[in-house]
């Protein structure tokens, strides 16, 4: 970022007040110039300023820098080699809450995780270790399905999620997902058609786990029935482990339907600008 002083960021942003368009567009490309490290500032010239005018451009200004920030993170998470599943889900929650630091979901979600290890014995047979994860997020912790509001755009937010105790079908499993993988079990997810589940998957055992339904285990014969019902062929990819860049753009295109129903088209647009760097 080139450094300005105080004094020329103040210069700067009083230039927004100025009546010519030209003028206030080369200012806002300037300030955007100078990279999300302004926003603190900018931030400031919002409380002290009482124009409602420069307000809003001060707020626009903000969101355009975030949004940025948010590009940039979740192209370095594409290219990074492990893809963290929480890094991902973290970056998508900035879209809502941008100021959301990834240390306070992280404490978050290790007490989840204490919360079922506490609870937890290795030498169990796997039926009976997601019995035990089951009792603990759907009975002690209290998670359930949002099917009041399965559309809502907080059931993609993970942070959301943590704080309510409910989320739609892949958050849910995210939660269980991570929880699981620190454990050390064999559990994966499984990007079904309009239904995202789980797998606990060895080479003697597979069984399948629907988070949205308090961690009902269910049979790959089930997941037929329900390919059947759907009259959708079944393909190998149904019943296969998917990977966390699956996982991150399945949530984005969540996103997308959710702010398509509540017509929020400039969000829309942005959410599809994230699919695209996932897709790339």
């Amino acid at each position: 970022m080139e450094k300005m002083s105080e004094k020329e960021l103040h210069a700067l942003v009083s230039l927004l007040e100025d009546t010519d368009r030209e003028v206030k567009n080369h200012v806002r490309d300037k300030l955007i110039s100078l990279g999300h490290e302004i926003i603190p500032y900018l931030e400031k010239k919002w409380e002290t300023s009482f124009n409602p005018e420069i307000q809003k451009e001060i707020e626009e200004l903000v969101h355009q820098l975030q949004f940025s920030l948010l590009q940039e993170r979740l192209r370095d998470w594409k290219n990074s080699p492990d893809q963290d599943l929480l890094t991902g889900l973290w970056i998508i929650n900035t879209y809502q809450y941008p100021d959301l630091e990834f240390d306070k979901i992280n404490a978050e979600m290790h007490q989840f995780y204490f919360e079922v290890w506490t609870a937890f014995k290795n030498d169990l047979l796997p039926y009976e270790q997601v019995k035990i994860i089951n009792s603990v997020l759907f009975n002690t912790l209290r998670f359930s399905a949002n099917t009041k509001n399965f559309h809502s755009p907080g059931n993609s937010m993970l942070s959301n999620v943590m704080e309510t105790k409910k989320g739609n079908p892949i958050s849910l499993c995210a939660i269980y997902l991570l929880v699981a993988q620190k454990l050390g079990l064999p559990i994966y997810g499984i990007n079904l058609p309009n239904l995202f589940v789980l797998s606990y998957k060895t080479t003697d055992t597979t069984f399948y786990i629907n988070a949205f339904n308090k961690g009902l285990v269910f049979s790959r014969q089930d997941i037929n029935n329900y390919l059947d019902h759907l009259k959708i062929e079944p393909r190998e990819e149904y019943f296969q482990p998917c990977t966390n860049l699956d996982i991150i753009q399945r949530t984005i295109r969540n996103l997308i339907v959710a702010f398509k129903k509540l017509n929020e088209e400039e969000k829309v647009k942005e959410i599809e600008e994230l699919l695209a760097i996932i897709e790339a």
